[in-house]
């Protein structure tokens, strides 16, 4: 089942993938503004909560290591009581020695083995969390540099559209003012006129 971190990502990749593509541009879409802030404020909100889960099965380490601990020391107290019953038999003390001997040998072996196993376990589950939050960072840097890229490329196309229309408004104040009039043009109009090398 996947994470909502995930199902997020893959509602960017789909609304990424829906949006029309920009005039005469293969490589620039035009995207709803806030459409996609509310995916990325939501994903925003979630990615604490995924890391912190994730954390939360990294720090399962230690109580991994605790619990194989302590089955490591009930085998060696079981191992030990058993070696004291068959010390208590005189009768047969060197038999109990040697079975003693094999039982503490066997239960610290096993103790062994399950410490191992525990840390192996421990150390994957630390990888694989690691991993995926990685690759989840990952892929939600490269869409808000995608966001910050569309955002940089409208905002160019703006300045040069307002630009046209600035030209314009001043070829009309040209057109309503002749050259014989111009001395009585406000500063502005005029250092305008001097700019467009109209006098």
């Amino acid at each position: 089942m996947s994470s909502r971190i995930e199902q997020l990502i893959d509602e960017l990749e789909e609304y990424i993938e829906s949006c029309k593509p920009k005039f005469m541009s293969n490589s620039e879409i035009i995207v709803n503004k806030d459409e996609i802030d509310e995916l990325l404020r939501e994903l925003r909100m979630r990615t604490p909560d995924e890391i912190r889960r994730y954390q939360k099965i990294i720090n399962n380490k230690e109580a991994i290591l605790n619990d194989a601990r302590a089955k490591a020391k009930t085998l060696i107290e079981e191992a030990t009581v058993h070696t004291n019953e068959l010390i208590s038999e005189h009768e047969i003390m060197q038999q109990a020695y040697a079975q003693a001997n094999g039982i503490i040998a066997t239960a610290a072996r096993q103790a062994q083995e399950i410490l191992d196993k525990a840390t192996t376990e421990a150390n994957e589950l630390r990888t694989q969390a690691s991993r995926y939050t990685e690759e989840r960072l990952a892929e939600m840097e490269s869409i808000v540099l995608s966001a910050i890229q569309t955002s940089s490329a409208h905002y160019e196309s703006l300045l040069g559209s307002l630009g046209q229309y600035r030209d314009l408004i001043q070829s009309n104040i040209r057109a309503l003012h002749p050259a014989e009039i111009l001395e009585e043009l406000p500063l502005d109009v005029h250092d305008s006129e001097e700019e467009l090398g109209v006098l």
